[in-house]
């Protein structure tokens, strides 16, 4: 009888030393580093800040979809930021629905615009 307790503990305590082993490595097999933020815009998102500066890191546009997306009321030089990843790119279009765009602002960068004569902007894949 003790011998056969004595396999049930060592069976045991294999069982159990195996998944420890697994443990960590399934744990860590699904961890990502955390997205990173500038300037108040997370990664993967455009935005647009109230004028020409980074407005203590306080954008009043953030979009994060493919696609156009209308603006309105909306004059003036603003800092239009694009934090996209994977060379997506944005747009500023003077027509609503992402009609009559202009230029391309590429991944990673911002610049400066006079946003009175626009009325939405597009994200699309570079």
């Amino acid at each position: 009888m003790s011998q056969v307790r004595t396999k049930i503990k060592a069976a045991a305590a294999t069982t159990a030393l195996a998944g420890l082993a697994v443990l960590p490595l399934a744990g860590s097999a699904h961890a990502a580093p955390a997205a990173a933020s500038s300037h108040g815009c997370p990664s993967g998102y455009v935005c647009l800040y109230p004028n020409a500066s980074w407005n203590g890191d306080k954008p009043i546009y953030k979009w994060y979809t493919y696609g156009a997306h209308n603006i309105s009321n909306q004059f003036g030089v603003k800092r239009f930021f694009n934090n996209q990843t994977g060379g997506a790119i944005a747009r500023n279009c003077t027509g609503s629905n992402g009609t009559g765009c202009q230029g391309i602002q590429t991944a990673g960068t911002y610049a400066d615009y006079d946003y009175t004569p626009y009325n939405s902007v597009l994200l699309a894949k570079g």
